[in-house]
């Protein structure tokens, strides 16, 4: 049996290649995938060859444990399909089951048990293949940690950025405020619960933010400023209007570009806490309760709730790819969710 998969080759180069499926053993499955997602942050970094080639391309997902950044390689962690034939071994109730993997794109793959994770029946797959996105929004929360009253500005509204804004919009909080360049992510922004959703680029958008935030609080600047845009220059926008002792959440990945900051004027008075949050692990002030199955099912419930397939704007067959590619790089101001279909 053969399967197609998605191979990055070069810089803004991708082919689909056929090849031969390796033989399925015993505790294996074979899942036949319906949707995958791309990523617009992490996988377009790997797309533009802008990722680090030395490395490791996820250690906590089994299958790119031994794989680095450097082409060619397979990529990608957001796949949602049915269990389609199964090892001597696995108990015959997964046969046909639909599934989600944390697995690179491809039409046909063998997985291991552990890395199966059971779409719940009322769900759609194009719901589920969420999973991953909305698994690091509540990890933005989490190491966030958010509490009622604050002010909070969100930097980015790609998909893990609006998910992340549909959260807190659901806190008491007092001001909610949304950074974006582009306008379909504000007005989605908007519609999700934010109060305000600003351009980037607009003239004196330090001081409108800073307006803002004065004005529904005796306390100015924000509480909480979270960098999830992938822009560099994001971040000092970011530590520009989070008040003294407030908190700056990266969530971004910059791969190779680099970060200049003015670290020199008031930073160095203001008390104000940079943290890097990253989706793989726990931030070990969650260990005593918390552990990765646990924020996994909460992101669950959260899809259950949000239903964030509203975000999908494109749906392209996994043969036309690099148009996707294309697309998410070239036109962005035009593109949302962008899902692979495996028909």
């Amino acid at each position: 049996m053969t399967r197609h998969s998605l191979i990055f080759t070069a810089p803004k180069t991708i082919a689909i290649v056929k090849e031969p499926l390796p033989t399925l053993q015993a505790k294996e499955v074979l899942v036949k995938a319906e949707v995958s997602a791309i990523s617009a942050g992490t996988e377009l970094l790997v797309y533009r060859g802008e990722a680090p080639a030395e490395l490791s391309a996820d250690e906590t997902i089994a299958s790119l444990r031994n794989g680095t950044l450097r082409f060619p390689l397979k990529y990608g962690y957001a796949v949602v399909g049915r269990v389609n034939n199964i090892g001597v071994s696995v108990d015959p109730s997964w046969l046909g089951r639909r599934v989600f993997v944390f697995h690179p794109h491809e039409s046909h793959f063998i997985a291991q048990i552990n890395e199966l994770h059971p779409v719940p029946e009322n769900m759609s797959a194009e719901c589920a293949v969420f999973l991953p996105s909305m698994e690091t929004a509540v990890s933005m929360l989490m190491d966030g940690r958010t509490t009622i009253g604050e002010q909070v500005v969100i930097f980015g509204q790609g998909t893990v950025g609006l998910l992340t804004t549909a959260l807190l919009a659901h806190l008491p909080l007092a001001t909610l405020v949304t950074v974006d360049a582009h306008e379909l992510r504000r007005d989605r922004s908007i519609k999700l619960g934010a109060q305000f959703s600003l351009d980037p680029n607009e003239p004196q958008l330090k001081d409108k933010l800073l307006t803002i935030l004065h004005k529904e609080s005796g306390c100015p600047g924000t509480d909480l400023a979270i960098e999830l845009s992938g822009r560099p220059e994001a971040l000092e926008q970011a530590i520009g209007v989070t008040g003294p002792n407030g908190r700056v959440l990266i969530g971004s990945w910059y791969g190779q570009r680099r970060v200049n900051l003015d670290l020199g004027g008031e930073f160095h008075r203001s008390g104000i806490k940079i943290i890097s949050s990253q989706v793989s692990r726990l931030a070990p002030q969650w260990s005593g309760r918390w552990t990765k199955a646990r924020r996994l099912q909460v992101a669950w419930e959260m899809l259950e709730q949000l239903q964030p397939t509203t975000l999908i704007t494109h749906r392209i067959p996994l043969a036309e790819a690099t148009s996707a590619y294309g697309l998410l790089n070239d036109e962005p101001e035009t593109a949302g969710q962008v899902l692979l279909r495996y028909d």
